[in-house]
């Protein structure tokens, strides 16, 4: 049995999506993190989920790598971190159940938020460094450039240690991230900013 399978194994999908912050339906079903989605549209079986809104599928390595855009190998990284899975065990040994004990769950979940944040937030700063690049010298920056010059990195570097760090690392830029709201605050300027993004593309399409 390969790496991949053995995750795949002892890993569902529901559980996977549920450890990570989303919210599913008794029947399985869940509002589609990769679209606009209003209404639960995807599907979460066992070994795949489906979404019916924006067709995207896969298995729960898949399912890893999106959430976090991370490649298949630092998805099921991250999956063999979060749920103590040893190569050296057998499957059945690994898939006992394991006390969650309420305060981590909510620290796990809180730390799944931040992540999508900064995710979120690194995506954007990316692109407005592409976009509005200045095309001579003597251009005036804009301010979004200025922003994505001063931030990318810094952004990139708390991405990557929530993925990557040790437990008291994590917990500690989480409660700072939550200091006096900085990631709350972070979060309303992005849906901020997807507002008026599908507010100008409305616009122009008239």
């Amino acid at each position: 049995m390969t790496w991949f399978e053995l995750i795949k194994q002892v890993v569902r999908v529901p559980e996977a999506a549920v450890y990570y912050g989303l919210q599913v339906s008794r029947n399985g079903m869940v509002c589609c993190p990769f679209h606009n989605d209003r209404h639960p549209s995807m599907k979460l079986n066992e070994r795949y989920f489906y979404c019916f809104g924006c067709g995207v599928t896969g298995d729960v390595i898949d399912l890893v790598a999106r959430l976090f855009d991370l490649s298949s190998y630092e998805a099921a990284q991250k999956l063999a971190y979060d749920f103590g899975i040893d190569p050296d065990k057998p499957p059945a040994a690994i898939a006992l159940p394991k006390p969650e004990r309420p305060l981590l769950k909510a620290y796990r979940q809180e730390e799944v938020r931040c992540l999508r944040v900064l995710c979120d937030y690194l995506h954007l700063l990316e692109s407005w460094k592409v976009q509005h690049t200045p095309k001579t010298p003597e251009d005036v920056l804009d301010d979004r450039f200025v922003e994505a010059c001063q931030m990318l990195d810094y952004v990139e570097y708390l991405a990557d240690l929530l993925i990557a760090a040790e437990l008291e690392q994590r917990v500690k830029i989480v409660e700072m991230l939550n200091k006096d709201g900085l990631i709350t605050g972070l979060e309303e300027r992005l849906e901020s900013l997807e507002k008026e993004e599908q507010r100008d593309e409305k616009e122009q399409a008239a």
